[in-house]
Parts: structure tokens; C-alpha cells; sequence
């Protein structure tokens, strides 16, 4: 795939484009993309995925209804990287460009920028100013411009239409499993170890703070996870089972400081400033207070034997 910008010169004469934010990089995104190559390859055009480097609610939206995404743009990026279309061209969603009606977003960017010929519209997409036009509108400002308009078909996974925001609900609940189904990987987070209290070592039951490099990234339901810790360094990645907590601490009363804690598995050493990455496997229970810390650590070593057992079916 070639990534591309509106100033770059086209590397083709003519293609068959699809347009969305894609965040996620989900089953339904690719099944709407599969449809794009084949279409593509069946009218020799070449085939380009129009996406956006930031969310349209973090433009048009209020400070109250901010995105929380699956993807950050780099791993958006690589993960269409994997599909089969020939280019994709990102888009800077702005002030702009959002009071461009879809008409002349059709025309002035699609036609005589990007010299698309057919436009194939997600089942549920809409763009434009408002988005307050739909299909019918693109096919007749389609048909006055010379290009071709065409629904895709939507994805459906169990009789469950799949989306950004279906899997956004999955991780709300800590539902972890059928998010990686829906993602067909497991949901990711990535973040720097900082400094925390220290509580974990006297507990017996070490801990990597993580914090997260982009606030806008979801972080799942509070609770305890079994989880798959990965470290890349010079090239090599190393890889740890991990049991992590997200949540407030109540038995160690810390107020509503929300905190992402993993304990690796068979590990020791110094990762501060070390930059991890967190696979989720399975969500064990919710977070709660005990009563002392003695009931905190036999609930630990209750969850790192169930954390062990998960993470050994998994490999």
C-alpha cells in the first residue's frame, strides 16, 4: 500500500475510492474494503481508501462529546497497511473542510483531486456538511459528475452488525473476548512505565505503571485482566504473561485517580521509562475493597493461578 496526501502527484489515472475514518481497523472495515479490491481489480482501476488523521468529533463535536478510539492514527495506519488497496490518502479533518456540502466534496476533492471514478459508500456512511445528505443524494450528484455511486453491503458477525462503536460498548463492559473478535486481534493499549506508590512490591506483586501515550485512546472497563505484555527493543520483541488492574485502588484509598497496574509474570527487573504494550486476553472480575491488605494478596494469588491458566491455553 502507498500512503498518500492531496499534494502528492496520483500514482494512478483513475480509481474506485471508499471513505472513512476506520477506526479500529475492524471486521467490518475490512469486509468494505475487500469489496473496494474486488471491484477495483474487476474494472482495472486502481483501488484508494480515504481516511482522516483526526476524529470529525474532535472538530465538530463539543469538549463534553470527545472520541475515545480504538486506534491511534499509526496503528489505524498499519493496520489498513495489511489490506489489499492499493493506496490510501489521509485527509486533515478540518473547520474546512467540514463545511464542504457532499456535493462539492464529490467534486472538488474526489473528482478533481483524486480523479475518482466510482465511490463505494459503507451501508451506514454518510459525509458532508452536517452529513445531512445520504445515498440518494450521492448517486445524483454522482450522476452529474461522471462517477459512479454504489452501496456496500454490511458486514454482519453472529446477526451483530460490527462497529467502531459496537466494539467501543464491547471494552465499556470489559468485554474484552468479542471486542478481539470483532478486531480479529486482541484490543491493544501502549504506554510508558512511571512511577508509582510502590505498594505492589510490598505486597509481593510488583507492578508496572503504565501511562497511556494518547488520551484519546479507550482504555476498557476498570477491573482485573489477564493480559499479554510485549517490549520491543533494538529490534527484538520480549514477551510476558501479565495479570493488570485498572482502577482506582479502593482498598489502597486512591480516590479517584484512575491507575493501569501489571504485574508480569516470571519477571523481574527495572522497566521504568520503558515503553509496553498490553494485549487483553480475558477479563477476570471487577475491581473491589477488602478489607485489609491480607485479603488483597490471597485475592492476588487467586488471580495470578487463574491469570497463568488462561494465558497457558492461549498458547
Amino acid at each position: 500500500m502507498k500512503f498518500i496526501t492531496l499534494t502528492d502527484p496520483l500514482p494512478y489515472q483513475a480509481c474506485v475510492a471508499t471513505i472513512g475514518f476506520f477506526d479500529g481497523g475492524h471486521r467490518g472495515h475490512r469486509f468494505l474494503i475487500r469489496q473496494l479490491t474486488r471491484y477495483a481489480a474487476g474494472h482495472d482501476l486502481a483501488s484508494l481508501l480515504i481516511t482522516f488523521r483526526t476524529h470529525p468529533r474532535q472538530v465538530n463535536g463539543t469538549p463534553s462529546c470527545q472520541p475515545q478510539l480504538l486506534t491511534t492514527y499509526d496503528e489505524k495506519c498499519a493496520q489498513l497497511a495489511t489490506t489489499r488497496a492499493d493506496c490510501c490518502l489521509t485527509l486533515d479533518f478540518t473547520t474546512a473542510l467540514a463545511a464542504l456540502s457532499a456535493r462539492r466534496f464529490m467534486a472538488e476533492i474526489l473528482k478533481e483531486k483524486l480523479s475518482v471514478k466510482v465511490l463505494i459508500i459503507g451501508y451506514d456512511h454518510r459525509f458532508g456538511h452536517d452529513r445531512s445528505e445520504g445515498f440518494a443524494e450521492y448517486v445524483e450528484y454522482g450522476r452529474e459528475l461522471g462517477m459512479e455511486v454504489v452501496r456496500a453491503d454490511a458486514f454482519a458477525m453472529s446477526e451483530v452488525n460490527v462497529s467502531s462503536s459496537m466494539v467501543r460498548a464491547c471494552l465499556a463492559e470489559g468485554e474484552v473476548g468479542m471486542a478481539a473478535r470483532c478486531l480479529t486481534r486482541p484490543y491493544e493499549i501502549t504506554g510508558r512505565v512511571v512511577h508509582g506508590f510502590h505498594v505492589g512490591h510490598e505486597l509481593g506483586f510488583p507492578t508496572a505503571n503504565i501511562q497511556v501515550e494518547d488520551v484519546q485512546k479507550l482504555i476498557p472497563k476498570n477491573g482485573v485482566y489477564a493480559v499479554w505484555v510485549k517490549e520491543k527493543t533494538g529490534g527484538e520483541e520480549h514477551v510476558w504473561g501479565g495479570m493488570l488492574n485498572i482502577g482506582l485502588r479502593p482498598t489502597m484509598e486512591n480516590g479517584e485517580n484512575r491507575t493501569i497496574e501489571v504485574h508480569l509474570l516470571d519477571f523481574a527487573g527495572d522497566l521504568y521509562g520503558c515503553r509496553l504494550t498490553l494485549s487483553f486476553v480475558r477479563r477476570l472480575r471487577d475491581e473491589r475493597k477488602f478489607r485489609n491488605k491480607g485479603e488483597l494478596v490471597h485475592q492476588l494469588r487467586e488471580d495470578e493461578a487463574m491469570v497463568r491458566m488462561i494465558l497457558n491455553k492461549e498458547q
